[in-house]
Order: structure tokens, then sequence, then C-alpha cells
């Protein structure tokens, strides 16, 4: 392709601000036309995006906000972001060269403007799966590696409990537990996952929350002892029944509450005495704030996979039409393992 040429570039926008549960309609595919071309003098780059990282916090984007968050949040009528992988067909910065492949924040487009390079990430092994980098070797992988090594630091023979144990981050939580040498349990939505989880991953044991009318007993089941470490990603009534059966000094890595992210009036949490009486501790985090150890992470994992100690499961939607129904499709636990979408292979 050559600099200056205009192309067609179809993208993502939010159609309307979100309140409840998110629908397909509330996003929509355009087109529009992109000139491959930087600034004058800028150091701004152009990629062309290849897969992309449908993740629940994005549904906490689409809302209209009157309090600060976190992530700022969607505009309405503007093409949707989040994390991706791309190549660069255009770069005006001295670091990044045409051909290069990057993980970072880019457009749910085909092809995207960077005016800040440097939050890319150039991808060191291209011998693995690209769409990796999306997942296992990109923020829902760093996600595992700093919620449980950094905050929950775990002790060998520990028990472990994750909940959304199949998706993008519970399934490398669950082996990086195995590695530790813990017993690690996880719950997720359908038996098809739970089998997954046990067969697949390694988990001693897992269970359909769909199936369990008392959250309390199941855990009870399967922690007789209680359980050392959880790593929360679903909020509600899950992190309530957790909390009976934490043991002493337990900590909780509370990574997110997908639960919580289409309801108008968020749950309540009642047993969080707990915290005190069992001496407790639990610990919101932002993976955003660690990236800098991101090359002694990435390092590791590809070690591991290489080795085959660890593996990944993907749901890989094909096309950029199909990003709205896959994003969708996770709070309706649809996905069997990471949700992406591919938009082009090369």
């Amino acid at each position: 392709m050559a600099e200056g040429e205009a192309r067609p570039n179809k993208k993502v926008v939010l159609r309307n601000y979100v309140d409840g549960f998110l629908k397909e309609n509330d996003m929509e595919v355009v087109t529009d036309t992109v000139r491959l071309q930087v600034p004058h003098e800028s150091t701004a780059v152009i990629v062309k995006n290849l897969y992309l990282s449908c993740d629940p916090y994005m549904r906490v984007r689409m809302s209209r906000h009157d309090q600060s968050i976190e992530f700022p949040g969607f505009v309405l009528g503007s093409v949707m972001t989040g994390y991706g992988v791309a190549k660069v067909v255009v770069s005006g910065h001295k670091d990044f060269k045409v051909g290069d492949l990057v993980l970072g924040i880019t457009g749910w487009e085909e092809y995207s403007l960077i005016t800040d390079p440097n939050s890319l990430i150039k991808i060191n092994h291209p011998e693995l799966p690209l769409s990796y980098y999306t997942g296992i070797l990109g923020m829902p992988g760093m996600t595992a590696y700093i919620g449980f090594y950094e905050i929950c630091a775990p002790k060998q023979g520990e028990f472990v409990f994750v909940s959304a144990a199949s998706g993008a981050v519970g399934q490398l939580v669950g082996q990086f537990a195995k590695l530790a040498g813990c017993y690690v349990v996880g719950s997720a939505g359908s038996d098809e996952k739970v089998t997954l989880l046990k067969e697949k991953f390694g988990f001693e044991d897992a269970f359909n929350y769909k199936k369990e009318r008392d959250l309390n007993a199941a855990l009870k089941r399967c922690f007789p002892e209680g359980i050392d470490i959880y790593f929360e990603n679903v909020g509600g009534a899950m992190l309530d029944a957790v909390l009976l059966n934490m043991r002493n000094c337990g900590r909780i890595a509370a990574c997110g509450m997908v639960s919580q992210y289409n309801l108008e009036k968020p749950e309540g949490v009642h047993n969080l005495i707990n915290i005190v009486s069992k001496r407790v501790r639990m610990e919101g985090f932002v993976v955003l704030d660690h990236f800098s150890k991101y090359r002694k992470f990435e390092e590791m994992v590809v070690q591991h996979l290489k080795s085959g100690k660890i593996t990944y499961v993907e749901d890989i939607a094909e096309g950029l039409e199909s990003a709205p129904t896959a994003l969708v499709g996770l709070f309706k636990g649809k996905n069997v393992g990471k949700q992406l979408v591919v938009i082009a292979r090369e």
C-alpha cells in the first residue's frame, strides 16, 4: 500500500449510551475513508488492525458517566477502542518501522492513527499465534499474572478459587495456581466449560454456578478447609459466598465484577465483616499500572507455552461485522475461552 493512499475504513461506533444489558444495536458498523498518512513532522503511526480483544471492562465505557472512572467513556458516534494486535503501515516515529507488529490500545476499525506510539508494545514472539497477544500474552494475561503473583502472593499447598474461570483471565490464573503447587477450583456458566476446566486446564474441581442453588454450600463442598486465595472476576452473590469461606489471612485480588456491569443498580455485599474477623486482605487493581513488568511476564509465559506447561483456549469471531455480537456474547456467557475478533491475519 502506498503512503498517502486513501482507503475505505470500516469501524464500530457507539450508537447509544447503554443502560442495563448491552445490545448489539447499541453499536453500529459504518464505513468511512482513511488517508494513509501521518501529520507532517508528527511521531504518530498508522496501523492496520489484525486482532481485537473483547473485554468486559469495555461495557463500563459504554454508559453515560456523571462521575470519573478509571477508563474514560466512549463518545457517541465515535469509534470504540480497546486492546488489539496491529501492523504498522505508516510511521513518523523513529522507534517504529513499517511492518512492525504491535500490541496496544487501538480503534475497533480496519486502520487506526495512533498519535502516541509510546503506548504500543512491540511483539517479540511472532512465531507464536499473533492472536495470543490479545489474551494470554496481552492485557488478560498480564491481569492474571499481576493479580495472582503480585497481589495474592501464593504459597505451595494453598487453596485457590477462581470465578469466571474459563474466561480470558481465569483460565490462566488456574494454570498459574497449578504451577505454584496450589489446589485450584473454578466456577463457570456451563457444563462444557466445567469439563474444560478439569480436563484441559487441570483444575482439581469445578462447578456450574447456574446449577447451584446455594453458592455457599457449593464452596463448602469444594473447599471443606476454606479458601486461601480468591481471584475475583464476578462480584455479587459469588463474592458474598466466598467471604463466608475465606480462611484466616486469605487474599482476594479484585480484577473485575462482570455480574454487575449490566445492572442499573449494583447489588450490595452483605458478608464484608468476614474481612475483619478473618484478617482477609482484598485489593483491587488496574493492570495499566503494571505494564512496566510486561517483558518479565511475556518471557515467563512464552517459556511455559513452548514447554507445554500451560495452554490457552480462544473463541474467535471472524470479521469486524461480528464484533458487536461477540462483545454482547461475553455477558451472556456464550464464549468458550478468550473472545476476540479477527479483522485480518496479515
